[in-house]
């Protein structure tokens, strides 16, 4: 893509009352626009990245644990709300049909996949079965803050699971677990993100958290390293302890971290209100245990903003950068154009800032972009018959002969 036809601009700055890096940062690069507090617009960069993400998500989903792929609507009937008694949960929108009728928009869809099902299963022949979506959630947080990381209107994965009894969940249960971390190492923050033990809520007397530390995290979670599993604040009065090896809470790190999934035993919880059964062999009938599994999308995003930028800008994972190579032109349009189109040819990922700008400042607005590789063709380079590469999260550059490039690119992302 030619950066010249791209609509959106990077600014030097952005508004003062934006505090978190993953808004300043994303506003600033012109992946995302603020429509109101907690709704933002994504742009063509930050739409590639939402995409990738959502890919890397699916592919685990489908692959790893075999699930389905469908999308619910967002307006559901307030009455199936009173069914399980979230009617009056404190952050559902409400709305009315003009022909008369109340309704909800979707803070999950539990209350939707349940009667769904319902309508398709029948014996414990259906079972297991896991389905899954990627589709917009609305939450009217009191208030939106921390940027992509806490919004009103948000991107979410969520994947529900039924099963014929509680072993077949626990089974299922300690799979995602392991397709979740692999997940996070994907997209570049495994290396931080810790099972963390949760409240169960109204679910479960437990549940289990995806953390991923940064200091600017808003959740407080205690870490075993020698486990590398994590306890939340809310439960850790309960435990003392870890869970695992049973290290006193005085052996525990406190850290500061992000929430970027979670996953929730709903067993009998939302089947019960809807009848929602199925016959064993002996023809006897049974309620369908369920369990939920969430990630946020969009958090996700906003989470490897803050846990792999720097000072000069994103630092984005090779999984889900918007592109894999940015090549600039510093007054050398001739050779960077025959170069740009080679790498066209080869299918390879590509942002072409083709601009007439100074060399500095397309040097530090790639920076800002955060795309892995940047390749510079200039006077200086051409005296060598090569072109500069710097990979995005090193401090040196190198040069590499044109004749070479794609060679060394294809290696390198």
């Amino acid at each position: 893509m030619r950066q010249s036809i791209l609509f959106t601009k990077t600014k030097k700055e952005v508004e003062k009352n934006e505090v978190s890096q993953n808004a300043r940062l994303l506003l600033r690069g012109g992946y995302i626009n603020k429509e109101m507090a907690g709704v933002y617009s994504f742009l063509p960069l930050g739409l590639r990245v939402i995409r990738k993400i959502e890919n890397v998500i699916r592919e685990e989903m489908k692959n790893s644990l075999g699930a389905q792929e469908i999308v619910m609507p967002a307006l559901h009937p307030l009455s199936n709300y009173k069914k399980t008694g979230r009617e009056k949960i404190d952050v559902l929108f409400h709305t009315k049909l003009n022909s008369g009728g109340d309704l909800v928009l979707g803070q999950s869809h539990e209350e939707i996949v349940v009667p769904l099902f319902k309508k398709f299963v029948s014996s414990y022949k259906d079972l297991p079965c896991g389905i899954f979506q990627i589709q917009t959630k609305f939450r009217n947080e009191l208030r939106a803050k921390s940027g992509i990381l806490r919004g009103r209107e948000f991107l979410m994965k969520d994947l529900y699971s039924f099963h014929e009894n509680e072993n077949s969940l626990h089974e299922y249960y300690e799979r995602v677990k392991e397709v979740y971390l692999r997940i996070y190492k994907r997209l570049g923050i495994g290396e931080k993100t810790y099972i963390t033990l949760a409240s169960g809520g109204t679910f479960s007397k437990y549940s289990h958290e995806f953390q991923t530390i940064t200091n600017s995290g808003e959740d407080d979670i205690y870490l075993c390293k020698d486990c590398k599993i994590a306890i939340n604040k809310e439960i850790i009065e309960t435990t003392k302890r870890c869970p695992k090896c049973k290290k006193d809470i005085s052996d525990l790190e406190e850290k500061k971290a992000i929430e970027v999934g979670n996953i929730f035993p709903l067993y009998t919880r939302f089947s019960k209100p809807f009848g929602l059964t199925y016959k064993d062999k002996e023809g006897k009938e049974n309620l369908v245990v369920m369990g939920c599994y969430g990630i946020g999308i969009s958090r996700v995003m906003g989470a490897v903003v803050e846990v792999l930028s720097d000072e000069r800008g994103i630092v984005w994972p090779k999984n889900i950068a918007p592109f894999s190579v940015h090549l600039l032109s510093l007054n050398a349009d001739k050779e960077a154009e025959k170069l740009y189109n080679l790498f066209l040819q080869e299918g390879i990922d590509i942002l072409f800032d083709d601009r007439e700008k100074r060399p500095g400042e397309k040097l530090i607005e790639s920076d800002l972009l955060g795309i892995p590789l940047r390749i510079v063709v200039s006077g200086k380079t051409l005296e060598k018959d090569s072109v500069e590469i710097k990979k995005r999260e090193k401090e040196e550059e190198e040069f590499v002969k044109i004749n070479e490039v794609i060679k060394y690119v294809q290696k390198n992302i």
